[in-house]
């Protein structure tokens, strides 16, 4: 795993996201493990959106919390409503690009990977 910060804009705001072993625990306690999420998450017909924001949420919130302490700062976390509300301006299509770039840029692979999320063999390493 890598410590790096990657961000969700909007027109007026800038919210970092951070995919860490604290976001992977959360989507395990959530979901059963990790690959659970991840089949709900890549349905091709309909990915699970609940899913998708539980996520975000996660990712959000575990940015904002690294910059607070690297930082000094105290920004609020926010809560699954106002994150449902980013994602809707943001739209479905950037959303899945975000998702893409945070996962894909914390787990080391060796190798670049054209999987959107951690593969099994990615989640084990």
């Amino acid at each position: 795993m890598i410590d790096k910060i990657n961000y969700l804009e909007t027109k007026t705001e800038k919210y970092p996201m951070a995919f860490t072993l604290n976001v992977m625990e959360a989507l395990q306690e959530k979901y059963g493990n990790l690959n659970e999420w991840t089949n709900l998450a890549q349905k091709s017909e309909e990915p699970d959106i609940k899913a998708l924001k539980f996520f975000m949420t996660e990712a959000i919130n575990e940015g904002i919390e690294i910059e607070n302490e690297k930082h000094g700062e105290k920004r609020k976390l926010l809560t699954s409503k106002q994150v449902g509300r980013i994602l809707t301006e943001v739209g479905f299509s950037n959303l899945t690009e975000k998702i893409e770039a945070v996962v894909s840029g914390s787990v080391q692979t060796g190798e670049s990977s054209k999987n959107a999320l951690p593969t099994k063999n990615q989640m084990e390493n």
